[in-house]
């Protein structure tokens, strides 16, 4: 347990200070109040020593209240185990392609012959893992495009999605311009430094609505910087021919997006050189540093004040009983004179 202004247990010195720097009423003598019942004020413990020790108590009591109000102004607070908290870094839409080109066996995985999706699959998987602190959304298109998964700092979320995507799930054409114009409506409204789309695919524009140049030049205005991949192998051996499975690559359209964005056209032959390019992504978009940490609190000073309130009750008890009491009391058939005495 600590306290979260501590300065406030200055307040204590203040009824000292008053005590000694305030001076003290001054006490008249020149008369005396006779009262022919100062008999029963004695036993109500009005006058004499019930009443100094009734002083004291009521005196302790409004020390241990005032004590704890100072208490409550300090902010007890427990502090918890330190949590980590995400450092802000990138905002980033990965955009892949799920086009019926993207079931085209030209790439391996393990030594065997892999449809591009897959290989796409499992490389993009680790380069999610890496992201630490950054906001990562998943963007599928072929035909359409469609947000999977928006911006957020759950990476994990972001990696079963992709895993569970499906070619075809979207069409079978390529819709980039649509892709590229989603990314930049879904990051518009985060900080402009921070705005990065790597948009991921194996052909040419030839679905949607809007051309992929105007979607760059809207990305450029909304400083959306595009890493543009093109996958596929540039050579396929089937029996006795050799044959360009990549051939519907618009490369050309695809460099000129990252040169209008400032981002980099990368050309992704074999699952090695898909992973060099992840890598050097990375390096171009360097994570967010150690994360930030912050200690849960659950503040206390409610109970401080509950005391001192409960008390404050107590005190005012303590002024009805000897009402009460005095109430209480026969009068004496005694004269008067008798119970008579300076007060």
């Amino acid at each position: 347990m600590t306290f979260q202004w501590p300065f406030a247990f200055l307040l204590l010195l203040v009824p000292v200070l008053v005590r000694f720097l305030v001076p003290a009423a001054k006490v008249s003598r020149s008369g005396a109040l006779r009262v022919p019942f100062f008999a029963q004020m004695r036993a109500a413990g009005l006058v004499g020593e019930g009443a100094r020790r009734k002083k004291l108590v009521r005196l302790v009591l409004m020390s241990l209240i005032y004590g704890l109000l100072v208490a409550a102004a300090a902010r007890p607070v427990i502090v918890g185990t330190p949590v980590p908290l995400p450092v802000d870094g990138r905002d980033l839409m990965l955009a892949v392609d799920l086009s019926g080109s993207m079931a085209r066996q030209d790439l391996t995985k393990d030594g065997r012959p892999t449809d591009r999706l897959t290989v796409v699959k499992a490389v993009a998987d680790d380069f999610i893992a890496r992201r630490k602190g950054d906001r990562v959304g998943l963007i599928l298109f072929s035909s359409r495009a469609y947000v999977q998964t928006p911006l957020t700092f759950d990476r994990e979320v972001v990696r079963q999605l992709l895993d569970q995507s499906r070619i075809g799930l979207t069409g079978q054409e390529t819709a980039i311009g649509d892709a590229i114009a989603l990314a930049v409506k879904t990051l518009r409204s985060r900080p402009d430094d921070q705005r990065v789309m790597i948009l991921l695919t194996d052909g040419a524009n030839n679905s949607g609505v809007l051309d992929p140049i105007l979607a760059a030049e809207a990305a450029r205005q909304e400083h959306v910087k595009i890493y543009t991949i093109g996958v596929g192998a540039d050579r396929l051996n089937l029996g006795s021919r050799v044959v360009n499975p990549s051939m519907d690559l618009d490369e050309d359209a695809l460099q000129k997006i990252a040169d209008m964005t400032g981002g980099r056209y990368f050309r992704a032959r074999d699952t090695a050189g898909l992973a060099a390019i992840y890598a050097d992504i990375d390096r171009m978009e360097p994570v967010a540093g150690d994360p930030l940490y912050l200690s849960p609190t659950v503040s206390l000073f409610h109970w401080p004040l509950a005391v001192a309130l409960g008390l404050s009750f107590v005190g005012a008890l303590l002024g009805v009983l000897p009402a009460r009491r005095r109430r209480a009391v026969p009068v004496a058939a005694a004269p008067a004179a008798a119970g008579e005495a300076r007060g």
